[in-house]
């Protein structure tokens, strides 16, 4: 079951980032932390009370852009009303009631998500007695609290978390079955290319609802292999600014990332790469999911590409572009098709497979520390006259594929060495499609003795 969403919300410099930083539990930069990307940060992981939830903040989206402020802020509200499973309307009590608190209000009173009205900057008794000026928006309740300091955080988080779905848990999966995220920009081609996959004469087809908003999750049979597609097209764009609707995009990858096995990361060849690839690339990353780079509309982007550089091979020309500026996902194979002409959309479902199997492919245990043994052998960690030692390895889970090192000292694995034993692992075994996780654990002294 994907985690719930809890949108933040109101006017700038009411708070809700400080809030955003709060209710996340820790201090969070502004940018993402993912390899090449600097961005706004849009989201976090949060909990409480056992349930684990994912915090948007809405803020600063789009604020570069010439249109109205008051336009700004009613798409915000529109799109949170369409995600959120709980939206947080943030308010500063110094100022009072505005005239855009007003207009906000109105238009999440129409939705059928809850929202909570918190009154922030409430940091003593006198602006508790202040923020009751914000029962007249009439959206119920008002919370009070001080982002800054604290103050009635954790009454805030215990209604919302009341307000959650209920927590089905993830239910028993079928693990014959793949399944895969379209996930991209807008308009790089992600409905076509579902058309298309599922428009060959190989493919049987069973729709039927699935878990996330305005999504049809299609069961469906290739060449005897049972599949999932867990579209995120269908994103609205009419009167939505470019930078809202990268957001928008934002969370609806978010969520089907979070169920998928493949993420299909879906890129316009004719308009070329960009940061929103980019960063729906490094969200899969991180997710740990298995990844396939798709250039959809190569039959435009490839003519583009020759003309750009009429003496290369525009094929490896686009390819390394892409493995220069994704280089934290290398692993990932590349796919080059059209989904109108329905031009390489066999291959691309059979890197897919791939890429699946990889994902949860398992190393013996044995071979495993004879790879790692032969690694260590070649190219000696040596600090300070010490040597770092592997006393055993093991893989205790996959998907992504997960290896554990009992080590002598765990802060001898630099993060070049780890990537040198990745890669000493992977000329054996390819892992293609997939990251690979290595974690380095102190070994049991006694049993070293022994």
């Amino acid at each position: 079951m994907p985690k719930p969403i809890v949108a933040v919300v109101g006017r700038p410099n009411v708070g809700k980032s400080t809030l955003f930083n709060r209710l996340t539990g820790r201090r969070i930069a502004i940018v993402e932390d993912i390899p090449g990307i600097t961005r706004d940060r849009l989201y976090a992981d949060g909990e409480w009370n056992g349930r684990t939830y994912t915090l948007i903040d809405t803020g600063g989206i789009g604020m570069d852009e010439p249109d109205p402020l008051q336009a700004q802020i009613r798409v915000q509200a529109e799109v949170a009303m369409e995600e959120a499973d709980v939206i947080l309307f943030i308010v500063d009590v110094e100022p009072g009631v505005t005239a855009i608190d007003e207009e906000l209000a109105d238009l999440l009173r129409k939705g059928d998500t809850p929202v909570l009205l918190v009154v922030n900057k409430a940091d003593n008794a006198a602006r508790e007695r202040d923020a009751a000026e914000f029962y007249g928006l009439g959206l119920g309740e008002v919370y009070s609290v001080s982002a800054l300091s604290g103050r009635g955080v954790a009454d805030l988080l215990d209604v919302v978390v009341e307000r959650f779905p209920p927590d089905e848990g993830e239910g028993e999966e079928d693990d014959d079955v793949v399944k895969i995220a379209l996930i991209g920009r807008p308009n790089v081609g992600k409905s076509s290319l579902l058309n298309a996959i599922l428009g060959e004469e190989r493919a049987i087809v069973s729709p039927i609802a699935g878990t996330t908003r305005d999504a049809i999750d299609t069961p469906f049979d290739w060449e005897g292999h049972r599949l999932l597609l867990i579209d995120t097209a269908g994103i609205r764009r009419s009167g939505k600014i470019q930078g809202t609707v990268e957001y928008y995009s934002v969370l609806r990858a978010q969520r089907a990332i979070e169920r998928c096995d493949v993420a299909l990361i879906v890129i316009d060849s004719a308009e070329g790469l960009a940061d929103g690839d980019k960063r729906v690339a490094g969200m899969a990353h991180e997710a740990g999911k298995a990844s396939v780079l798709v250039v959809n509309k190569w039959d435009v982007g490839r003519q583009q590409t020759m003309e750009a550089n009429p003496s290369k091979n525009p094929l490896q020309v686009f390819t390394q572009h892409l493995r220069d500026e994704m280089p934290f996902v290398a692993y990932a194979p590349i796919a080059f098709c059209s989904a109108v002409r329905r031009t390489g959309i066999g291959a691309m479902v059979e890197t897919t497979l791939d890429a699946g199997q990889s994902h949860a492919m398992r190393i013996p245990t044995g071979e495993l520390n004879r790879l790692l043994r032969d690694a260590l052998d070649a190219r000696p960690l040596n600090d300070k006259g010490r040597t770092f030692k592997v006393r055993y390895a093991t893989m205790p889970s996959v998907k992504p594929p997960t290896i554990v090192l009992f080590v002598n000292d765990p802060d001898m694995l630099h993060f070049s060495y780890k990537r040198y034993l990745e890669n000493q692992i992977r000329k054996t075994y390819a892992f293609e499609g997939t990251p690979l996780r290595l974690f380095a654990r102190k070994a049991d002294e006694r049993k070293e003795k022994e």
